[in-house]
C-alpha cells in the first residue's frame, strides 16, 4: 500500500499501521480503558442526518472561518498533539508546513517535539499553545512568557488531563518516553527496522517546550510521571481566572463537555472551548464533543467560540459539527496517521481530500458559505 493508494481516513490508518511500530501505532491509535468514548466519537455523528437543499446556486463557496480572532481558509484545524517526530521524523515541522499551505491553524503541545519559536519564525499562519497546569505556578508564568515571546496569540489550556488516562494498549507494550519497552514491544521495532534507521539518523528526540523547564532527558522522568507527579489536580477556576488575566490574549480551555463549564469558561474571560474527551483518552465513559455540542453552543454560543475534536473522518462529520453552531473543527488521529504514512506529503494529501469533501459537500447541501448552515439543515433521529 502506498501514499497514492490512501483515499480516505481509514486508508492512511492502515498506511501508518504498516509504518510504525505496534507500540507507537497503538499510542496513537488507542483509548482509555474499554475504548467506548474513543468508538463513540465518531459513531456519535451517525445520530443526526443532513437536510439538503436543492436549487440554490452554489458555483462558488466559501469555507474560511474567523475563530478565536484567527482567519482560517478551511473550518478545520489541526489539534495540537504530543510526540510527533516519533511517528515520522518531520514532526510539528510538517503539520505546520501542512497548515500553512491551507492556510489553518495549527497547534503546539507543551508535549511536542520541535519548538513552538521555531515552527512560529517559519510560518504566519496560526498557531495555538496547547499548556498544562503545572503544582510549580512559577513553570506555568515562565512557559506562558515564552509563548508569548514566540508570538503566540491563542493559549489553549488542556483541562481533562489533570492525571494520565488509563491506556491499557501502552500498558500492554511498555510504551513510555523514556522508552520502558515490554519484551513483546520491542521484537515490534525490530519488525519496522525502517522506522529505527530514520529514528537513529535524524535530530535526536527531544522536548523542546518542556527541556528549558524540566529535567525530561535520560531515566529522570517519564510522560507517565509528568502526568502523575508535575500535574497539578488541585487546579480551580480562580487558577484558570487569573492565567486568563496573565496571559491577556485569546484564551481556550481544551477538554470542556459540560453547558455549565461553558459558561464558567464564559464567565472568566475565555474567548474559546474546546468540547473534547482528549481522543477518547481519558475517561471512558464520557459524553462526545459532538454529543454536547447543541447544549453548549445554546448555552454560550453567543459569549465565546465553541469549537469540537474528537473522531472527525468526514467531510460531512464536519458539516454536521458547523451546522450546530461549532465555530470550527479540531482534527487529531486524522493527521496523524497522515503524519505517520508519509510526512508532510501524507497530511497535504489528507487535507487535500478533506477540502475536497467539504466543498463537494457544501455545494450537495445547497450552502454557499459557513454562516448558511444551520440547525435547519439536520434532523436528530
Amino acid at each position: 500500500m502506498r501514499l497514492k493508494d490512501c483515499h480516505n481516513f481509514h486508508d492512511f490508518r492502515r498506511l501508518a499501521q504498516r509504518r510504525l511500530p505496534s507500540p507507537i501505532f497503538n499510542y496513537i491509535d488507542g483509548g482509555a480503558d474499554d475504548e467506548v468514548t474513543l468508538r463513540r466519537n465518531t459513531t456519535s455523528f451517525e445520530t443526526v442526518d443532513l437536510v439538503p437543499n436543492v436549487l440554490r446556486g452554489v458555483t462558488d463557496v466559501d469555507m474560511s472561518v474567523t475563530v478565536m480572532g484567527q482567519k482560517l481558509a478551511l473550518p478545520v484545524y489541526l489539534s495540537p498533539t504530543a510526540l510527533q517526530r516519533l511517528f515520522h521524523h518531520q514532526g510539528e515541522r510538517a503539520t505546520a508546513a501542512a497548515a500553512a499551505k491551507f492556510g489553518t491553524m495549527f497547534g503546539v503541545s507543551s508535549l511536542g517535539t520541535v519548538s513552538m519559536a521555531e515552527l512560529a519564525a517559519r510560518h504566519s499562519t496560526p498557531q495555538c499553545y496547547q499548556f498544562y497546569f503545572h503544582k510549580d505556578r512559577g513553570l506555568n508564568r515562565a512557559m506562558m512568557q515564552s509563548a508569548k515571546e514566540a508570538g503566540i496569540k491563542v493559549m489553549m489550556l488542556t483541562v481533562d488531563s489533570i492525571t494520565g488516562g488509563n491506556r491499557e494498549r501502552d500498558l500492554r507494550t511498555g510504551f513510555s518516553i523514556p522508552f520502558r519497552l515490554t519484551l513483546g514491544g520491542m521484537a515490534q521495532f525490530a519488525l519496522k527496522p525502517m522506522w529505527g534507521i530514520n529514528y537513529v539518523t535524524h535530530e535526536k528526540f527531544s522536548l523542546p517546550q518542556l527541556d528549558a523547564h524540566i529535567d525530561m532527558k535520560g531515566d529522570s522522568l517519564t510522560i507517565g510521571r509528568y502526568f502523575t507527579e508535575m500535574l497539578d489536580p488541585s487546579m480551580t477556576w480562580d487558577d484558570v481566572a487569573q492565567m486568563v488575566a496573565d496571559w491577556g490574549d485569546e484564551f481556550c480551555l481544551k477538554g470542556v463537555i459540560s453547558p455549565e463549564d461553558a459558561r464558567r469558561a464564559a464567565e472568566i474571560g475565555c474567548t474559546g472551548i474546546v468540547l473534547s474527551n482528549h481522543g477518547g483518552r481519558q475517561l471512558d465513559g464520557s459524553r462526545s464533543g459532538f454529543d454536547a455540542l447543541d447544549e453548549v453552543v445554546q448555552a454560550v454560543g453567543d459569549r465565546l467560540d465553541v469549537m469540537i475534536d474528537g473522531g472527525i473522518q468526514r467531510g460531512t462529520h464536519v458539516l454536521k459539527a458547523l451546522s450546530l453552531g461549532a465555530k470550527a473543527v479540531g482534527l487529531g488521529r486524522f493527521y496523524l496517521y497522515a503524519l505517520a504514512a508519509a510526512g508532510q506529503a501524507g497530511i497535504e494529501r489528507a487535507l487535500t481530500q478533506l477540502q475536497a469533501e467539504i466543498l463537494r459537500d457544501m455545494r450537495l447541501m445547497g450552502t454557499r458559505s459557513v454562516a448558511d448552515l444551520g440547525r435547519a439543515n439536520l434532523r436528530f433521529r
